[in-house]
């Protein structure tokens, strides 16, 4: 099938393809001219493991293509996806201003019977906006023309999005049309062999269980956040407990790791959306509030435990950072604890030294020329020198480093783990200071 993909981020090109990895031929339309001719010489403008060698591949066999003319996409292909930004605006509200204008576009440049796709995250009732825009459109320039607006939200994590589209844990497909739901869902048949996980629904149902989703995940990391602080009031150690309350199968282990809080394109925007959701519907969202002050509550208590380390005295000294992104196998520095950290700490008159394997571009865009900071070709060299090392990101290298290096080129042997990575009987006996988050302390 000919598909049109508008919106070549990271849901655009990951999504455009994987159905092109699947026979369909798709057209991965983007306005920005640098981008589409960086994909053009297979050049990836995100980190995203396996992408760049499933787009090169699909290229070559003339199933993906880039480009900036929307009115071919449109005229070519009968089913056209929507994966543009829905970033968060002051208020908290999804910004629906891309999504509209591409509707606009669509309208404008379509023959004939489309199916139009809503990929990007989207409050409830845009696919009636959406509905609305394009019957307007049409109307006005006299075109008596069919259409059908279907919703199918993505649940892509970021350094795991290849294997996530492929092998899909659900795939919802929100049609108040049987007819359009039908061809859509033809689409993940390949994705689909073994059991059948596609679950159909109508469309404000579809936009609602995205955002139900990512909240969801929210509230548990934050859970268990706000618990690893009453942990460390108490002398409890958080891994036991996490490990107690995981294997319970009604809770399961994924997302109760404490942390400095999450981060990304999507819980921190997509939280605020549905927040505000409630709030245009005069219903007080309290446990979505308090999720959100706690994540944002989590990178000040980590601060506040090197500031009292150090009898908050952080001037002049200077702070290894070992990871920059919010997660890991990703260069995506959007709501990323690290920015917080790096900063509260500049603002006490500290310096840092960082490294992360891939983000160091994306964090010298938010950072500037900063002179307290010291981006690192690795993660040994942000050592030298420095008060105390502070992982932020679960990068695997940072698993099992050379803990006899790091304990020569820091000024003290010092760690403050923000993910919980290392062992504190192991950090015991090699002589370190060590300071996690919901444990006891190594001191």
């Amino acid at each position: 099938m000919n598909l049109a993909m508008i919106g070549s981020g990271y849901v655009g090109l990951v999504s455009g393809t994987c159905f092109a990895n699947m026979g369909n031929h798709v057209i991965c339309v983007d306005n920005n001219h640098e981008k589409i001719k960086r994909l053009n010489n297979n050049d990836i403008p995100i980190y995203e493991p396996g992408l760049k060698e499933l787009v090169k591949v699909n290229r070559a066999a003339g199933r993906l293509s880039f480009t900036t003319d929307l009115k071919h996409a449109v005229q070519e292909c009968p089913v056209i996806f929507i994966a543009v930004g829905t970033p968060p605006g002051e208020d908290g509200s999804a910004d629906l201003s891309y999504v509209l204008q591409v509707a606009e576009d669509i309208a404008t440049h379509m023959q004939e019977h489309k199916i139009i796709v809503n990929k990007s995250t989207v409050p409830v009732g845009t696919a009636d906006m959406v509905k609305e825009k394009i019957a307007g459109i049409l109307d006005a320039m006299g075109k008596n023309l069919s259409f059908d607006v279907v919703s199918n939200p993505e649940f892509l994590k970021e350094g795991a999005a290849i294997e996530d589209f492929m092998k899909p844990d659900r795939v919802i497909i929100g049609a108040d049309s049987a007819s359009a739901g039908e061809v859509i869902r033809s689409l993940y048949l390949p994705f689909n062999r073994n059991n059948d996980r596609v679950i159909m629904m109508g469309v404000r149902s579809a936009e609602m269980t995205k955002y139900a989703a990512n909240a969801m995940l929210a509230t548990k990391i934050s859970f268990m956040n706000e618990l690893s602080r009453l942990c460390d009031a108490l002398g409890v150690d958080i891994a036991d407990v996490r490990q107690g309350i995981g294997s319970d199968s009604r809770i399961g282990y994924k997302f109760i790791y404490p942390g400095l809080g999450f981060g990304g394109s999507c819980f921190p925007k997509d939280l605020k959306a549905l927040i505000r959701m409630h709030r245009e519907n005069d219903l007080q969202p309290s446990i979505l509030e308090s999720v959100e002050r706690v994540n944002s509550e989590q990178k000040a208590f980590f601060v506040e435990k090197i500031a009292q380390y150090f009898g908050h005295q952080l001037d002049g000294l200077v702070f290894a950072i070992w990871g920059l992104a919010f997660k890991p196998q990703t260069d995506d520095m959007r709501e990323a604890p690290s920015i917080d950290v790096i900063r509260s700490l500049r603002s006490s008159g500290a310096k840092i030294r960082a490294y992360d394997p891939v983000a160091i571009d994306e964090a010298r865009k938010i950072f500037g020329d900063d002179p307290g900071i010291v981006f690192c070709p690795d993660e040994y060299d942000a050592l030298e020198g420095a008060s105390a090392m502070l992982l932020l990101t679960e990068w695997h290298q940072f698993r099992y480093p050379d803990f006899a290096q790091i304990k020569n080129r820091l000024a003290q042997p010092v760690i403050f783990d923000g993910r919980n990575q290392y062992d504190l009987e192991q950090m015991k006996e090699l002589g370190f200071k060590y300071i996690s988050v919901g444990r006891p302390a190594v001191i």
